[in-house]
């Protein structure tokens, strides 16, 4: 029994998780469009239909429609889905990875952690639909970080000082003497993570972005999707990189360091 009602409280959580981000699939949608985030109902982007409350459950309504909007039949892109499961496995791994609090759900470093996984997500997909970063969100990231100064007692102030900059400067500098190195996004995103997690989990998230945005331009040069001038969005694979960070760049960083 006991092991029964501990599977429905990680359901509950995944749940919870998926909900959450099932909104953030409504922000990357309406916030590059100028769009309303808060109030409006949700409606089907070909036919314009306003969805009902059954057609609004993450992950179950896209599978049990058959992945199809039911009013005029266009398919329903699976990243909804995706983001929606992404989101229920992250409030899960957060719980797993930092505990969990009030009511059975996350403690303040696991809401800390989810929150800003959260706001990676929201980056990430509209970076790699428009190439742009608000600024908004780096903000976000910043005040997690002010938060964490009492919640992750670990990370000093100076160690978030050093990791504000130990990435984002030598952006910066490459961007000014190289055009297009680095978008002013990146840059800023880096900086506003580095003051969250500190300058060891920031090196390791920027090694790991660098790695996966660097396989993925040579898929694409490969299949010659892309030519030699042409840019990718960044933002996806240095957001990749600090999720992977928030959990085990410091354990990365000290492993590496021994072996040196």
């Amino acid at each position: 029994m006991i092991v029964v009602m501990e599977g429905i409280l990680w359901l509950l959580r995944f749940a919870v998780g998926a909900c959450v981000f099932s909104f953030l699939n409504v922000v990357v949608y309406r916030l590059p469009k100028g769009e309303p985030m808060t109030w409006g109902r949700s409606h089907c982007p070909d036919c314009g239909r306003t969805l009902t409350a059954r057609e609004l459950i993450p992950c179950l309504s896209y599978l049990i429609q058959g992945k199809k909007c039911l009013g005029c039949g266009k398919k329903i892109s699976a990243r909804y889905f995706w983001v929606e499961a992404a989101g229920g496995m992250c409030f899960v791994f957060c719980g797993a990875s930092f505990g969990c609090g009030i009511f059975g759900l996350l403690s303040l470093k696991g809401l800390i952690a989810f929150v800003y996984l959260g706001l990676l997500t929201v980056i990430s997909l509209i970076d790699w639909d428009t190439k742009m970063i608000n600024d908004r969100f780096q903000i976000g990231i910043v005040l997690l970080g002010l938060a964490a100064l009492c919640i992750f007692p670990e990370h000093t102030l100076m160690d978030r000082l050093i990791g504000a900059v130990i990435i984002a400067l030598p952006m910066l500098l490459l961007a000014l003497a190289v055009a297009g190195a680095f978008g002013g996004g990146d840059i800023k995103l880096m900086a506003a993570s580095g003051f969250l997690l500190g300058w060891r989990a920031v090196l390791v998230a920027m090694f790991l972005g660098l790695l996966a945005g660097s396989i993925y331009a040579i898929w694409l040069l490969s299949r010659k999707k892309l030519k030699g001038k042409d840019q990718i969005a960044f933002g996806p694979f240095l957001s990749f990189g600090l999720g992977v960070a928030l959990f085990y760049g410091d354990r990365i960083a000290d492993w590496y360091l021994s072996i040196l």
